[in-house]
């Protein structure tokens, strides 16, 4: 009677309570779930590991604050970060913040901050500066990339060499046929406002912030960079471009992907990169 009692209560209970609603999948490159662990036996081999993610989404913001938490654990230190959201020209400002030397508030007044920074990214920062990490702003300053659209690569040959040094040496490479840039070109003109030079912006970008990545990749630490997923996805635009600056490194990339279903992985999402973080289109905005 007393185990009749028990698997009736079993039963009530798992009909009573719905399981968990998951904030996030993670995925492998086909689709199949993969667990947290075994995702970071895999970046911690990597040379570089590329987190592609969607700028206003606060559960691609927390995994990467966990995993560089993990990875700074698992590589004893030896890690190194570099972000999209940071300029060249602010890697002043940005040393100057993680040495102590300026203070909080000097260092998001002066540097040109994406307004998210405050949620998104600061803890990012001041895990670094409380860990003794380096932290590279490896983007182009906007107002080059600004220039390029608006009169093409050919025009950066006459900035100073102090501006140039901002920028990936030129001639910047660039391939209208790589698919992140041909891609980008048909949907501007799905939208009927195409311009050629659009692509060429974000190649700029693209190859300064993979150039800036082989400056400072030491042999014996692991490069984490922290990207739109565009800019990492199918292991194109800044990976094209590191590849040629560095060839030979072992790249493991992340990138996040939002649908309505987060049950299954859509055909057209499979294969974007090594892990897929799967989340919901309706999860919370951060911006």
């Amino acid at each position: 009677m007393k185990k009749l009692i028990v698997i009736t209560l079993t039963l009530f209970t798992l009909v009573s309570f719905k399981p968990d609603k998951p904030a996030y999948r993670l995925l492998d490159a086909e689709g199949k779930q993969v667990k947290y662990e075994k995702m970071l036996d895999a970046l911690q081999e990597a040379d570089v590991v590329f987190f592609g993610e969607q700028h206003d989404n606060p559960i691609a913001h927390w995994l990467q604050l966990e995993i560089t938490k993990d990875l700074y654990v698992r590589k004893d230190g030896k890690i190194i970060l570099g972000a999209e959201m940071f300029e060249a020209d602010n890697q002043l400002i940005l040393n100057e913040y993680m040495e102590g030397k300026i203070t909080a508030s000097s260092f998001e007044k002066e540097a040109r901050l994406w307004p998210n920074y405050k949620t998104d990214y600061k803890p990012l920062v001041q895990f670094a500066k409380d860990s003794g990490l380096y932290f590279v702003a490896t983007n182009v300053p906007r107002r080059y990339a600004s220039v390029v659209y608006k009169q093409g690569l050919d025009t950066l040959q006459y900035f100073s060499a102090e501006a140039r040094a901002y920028m990936a040496p030129l001639p910047i490479a660039y391939d209208s046929t790589v698919s992140c840039y041909a891609d980008l070109m048909t949907e501007m003109k799905a939208q009927g406002h195409s311009n050629a030079n659009l692509p060429k912006s974000q190649a700029l970008k693209d190859a300064t912030m993979a150039y800036q990545i082989s400056l400072n990749k030491p042999d014996d630490q692991l490069f984490i960079h922290y990207n739109g997923s565009y800019h990492s996805d199918n292991k194109e635009s800044i990976i094209w471009h590191l590849n040629r600056y560095k060839p030979g490194l072992k790249i493991v990339t992340i990138t996040t992907v939002l649908q309505k279903d987060i049950d299954t992985l859509s055909v057209e999402n499979q294969h974007l990169a090594d892990f897929i973080v799967l989340v919901p289109e309706d999860m919370t905005r951060t911006n």
